[in-house]
């Protein structure tokens, strides 16, 4: 028997049995004195190599860390494709802060330190911004770019998908107020505390990604995001096609986001 079959039988099982593996894992947050349930995936040769970046994957209001998996239900292909580990974080309806209000919401911490420090440690990750991405959708989408540009030490490149990337035009809202105080109180916070008054922080080496639909509510706030990007001349990827806010867009711009952090991943 040639000597070099036994070895690609082993290969071959072993790229079958991590070929779908999808984790459920709950993660203790100090922060907030609570488990949190996350989705990670794992591409194929998991078990082959040594370390993989990895993309946190997050979901919209009303959503939990199985929303992804049901709007792409080959997300553990396109892992696999990609060469990343992708993980689906449960955000309850915490628009991805650390809440001024609401102690129990502590979501930006548990992001960029608890959940990041629990990969590190229980999987085979690179453990640097450089290996490092986030986006999301609707919510998620304000939470990607929110994170990414908060703590770009954590997060190389960050994204959003129909992103909420300005929160003031719907004070009424999502529970807004319930994590911000009303905005008619709380003008300076609201300001404080959104996406697009986040600029002044961006480094050049950040790499962003933004998309929306024509069709979504959010297309104006993101056509006003790119504006200002442009304004202050910070390099990101820009694009907008015929959708709506709803999974049919999602599914089909993830794809061009993920192709994006594969670049991104693969020139670091």
């Amino acid at each position: 028997m040639n000597k070099l079959f036994p070895l690609l039988v082993s290969c071959l099982t072993a790229i079958g049995t991590f070929a779908q593996r999808v984790d459920t894992v709950e993660v203790y947050s100090p922060s907030m004195h609570a488990n949190i349930k996350n989705i990670v995936v794992l591409p194929a040769d998991y078990a082959l190599h040594a370390n993989f970046p990895t993309l946190y994957l997050l979901h919209g209001y009303g959503g939990s860390h199985k929303d992804w998996m049901h709007i792409k239900p080959d997300l553990p292909k396109l892992a696999s494709l990609y060469r990343m580990i992708i993980v689906c974080p449960d955000g309850k309806n915490s628009w991805y802060w650390d809440s001024p209000v609401d102690p129990n919401m502590k979501y930006e911490t548990y992001l960029s330190k608890e959940l990041p420090a629990y990969l590190d440690q229980n999987y085979k990750t690179i453990r640097d911004k450089s290996g490092r991405a986030i986006t999301g959708l609707s919510m998620g989408g304000h939470g990607g770019l929110w994170l990414g540009i908060r703590h770009q030490d954590v997060f190389g490149a960050c994204g959003s998908t129909s992103g909420g990337v300005d929160i003031r035009p719907f004070p009424g809202n999502w529970e807004l107020a319930t994590l911000l105080g009303t905005y008619s109180d709380n003008r300076e916070r609201w300001d404080n505390f959104t996406v697009i008054n986040q600029l002044h922080l961006i480094k050049p080496d950040l790499a962003m990604i933004v998309d929306c639909g024509t069709e979504d509510f959010f297309y104006e706030v993101n056509e006003n995001l790119h504006r200002q990007l442009l304004n202050h001349k910070i390099k990101h990827d820009y694009t907008t096609r015929p959708g709506a806010h709803n999974a049919s867009y999602w599914s089909r711009s993830i794809e061009y986001q993920l192709l994006f952090f594969y670049h991104y991943f693969g020139k670091k």
